[in-house]
């Protein structure tokens, strides 16, 4: 008992924030008759919520960096879609071209940022809000003020779903439910090493019966989660990337060098270059990196939209810092996990969409959305002094 109440209270954010999240569900459950988890219902979710997801990830590391935020994404993912009907209309580039060149420019404006930010000192609220501006601006003018239509292909990759391979019934997406039990296999046995390794050098580990519940609970999760997208129409190409830029920026910032000092630099960033840290170098390339991640979003919205509009991404920085402090973040840099940033995106959906269903006005959800930000940002605070109080 012992060892589990140590994991809880090392963990107390990330649980606390995923066990608001099961409640919440329930309670939207409850409160729209059965539709918030529809297999259509969970499906569109995941469309509705892609963006602000891959955003949450890029918006955490600078977050971690020390509690700076950047206030441009949305409009990048403005000017990267403009650049995509520029490209791919305009120019009549392939759709395989015209991407990977918003990606570059995304990275570019990212670089932009990050330089002065990193190197000329300038404080990234006064930064990102001229990028905010700025790439505004460039998308209006791209643009004309007029909405443009995209290639098909923007939409595949936003809305598109994988093909059933083991052609399954019309009623399920026979392929969709395979992968969920592979992938659940793949979990246990996944979890199973690492116990394994834990115990070789006598780390503390969970008690057996806790680890096996802890597999049953989470390798059921997975199963049903795939077997509700299987009644939907199968698994979205999105989520397939969702699930790629998760792992791989999960294991960035838990398993790497540059992980550790992103997290250091949100500890004290004095202390970390004095230690050696190049706290500079890492600054910039966390802002490259935003603008790498709010192009891909830009190209996903468009997608979503089927179209490049003058007034895409307004207001996703906002939901995108919101979605990393109600995921655990701290507001003052070195606190905060990918899946907890994961969590908060979700927990801003499902209020979305909930809200929407039970005909709830939008002047309504932003003061709840608002109201639960702020009880985040009071958890966060209590949570620290009474860590003080208690040394």
């Amino acid at each position: 008992m012992d060892r589990i109440k140590n994991i809880f209270k090392q963990n107390m954010k990330q649980y606390s924030m995923l066990i608001a999240l099961i409640v919440i569900m329930a309670m939207f459950q409850i409160l729209t008759g059965g539709i918030l988890l529809k297999p259509i219902n969970v499906s569109r979710l995941i469309f509705q919520n892609s963006y602000i997801l891959i955003l949450a990830i890029g918006m955490l590391l600078c977050i971690l960096t020390g509690g700076n935020i950047d206030l441009s994404v949305g409009s990048i993912v403005a000017f990267v879609s403009a650049l995509s009907a520029l490209f791919s209309v305009t120019f009549g580039l392939p759709v395989w071209v015209s991407i990977p060149l918003g990606l570059l420019a995304g990275l570019v404006a990212g670089m932009w940022q990050g330089f002065w930010i990193a190197y000329v000192r300038i404080p990234p609220f006064i930064v990102t809000l001229a990028g905010m501006l700025l790439f505004r601006g460039i998308n209006n003018i791209i643009l004309g003020g007029q909405t443009v239509l995209l290639p098909e292909a923007y939409t595949v990759i936003s809305s598109g779903v994988i093909p059933d391979f083991l052609g399954g019934s019309s009623n399920i997406h026979v392929t969709t439910l395979v992968i969920g039990v592979a992938f659940a296999i793949m979990y246990c046995v996944i979890s199973f090493i690492i116990r394994k390794d834990k115990m070789k050098y006598d780390f503390e580990v969970a008690t057996s019966s806790f680890f096996i519940a802890k597999l049953v609970a989470v390798s059921l999760i997975i199963v049903l989660f795939a077997y509700w997208l299987a009644l939907a129409n199968g698994l979205p190409f999105i989520l397939i990337l969702l699930g790629v830029l998760i792992l791989i920026y999960s294991f960035l910032t838990n398993k790497t060098v540059v992980g550790r000092h992103i997290y250091a630099m949100g500890g004290n960033q004095k202390a970390a270059a004095l230690s050696g840290i190049k706290t500079k170098r890492i600054l910039f390339w966390v802002y490259a990196n935003m603008g790498l991640l709010a192009a891909v979003a830009g190209i996903v919205f468009a997608g979503r939209l089927n179209s490049a509009s003058p007034t895409a991404g307004d207001g996703f920085e906002l939901d995108a810092i919101a979605a990393c402090f109600i995921g655990g973040a701290s507001a003052t840099g070195g606190v905060g996990t990918i899946m907890g940033a994961i969590i908060g995106g979700f927990i801003m959906g499902i209020l979305n969409n909930g809200m929407s269903i039970m005909g709830i006005s939008v002047f309504w959800q932003q003061i709840v959305k608002g109201l639960v930000l702020l009880a985040a940002i009071a958890f966060d605070v209590y949570s620290k002094y009474k860590t003080k109080t208690a040394h």
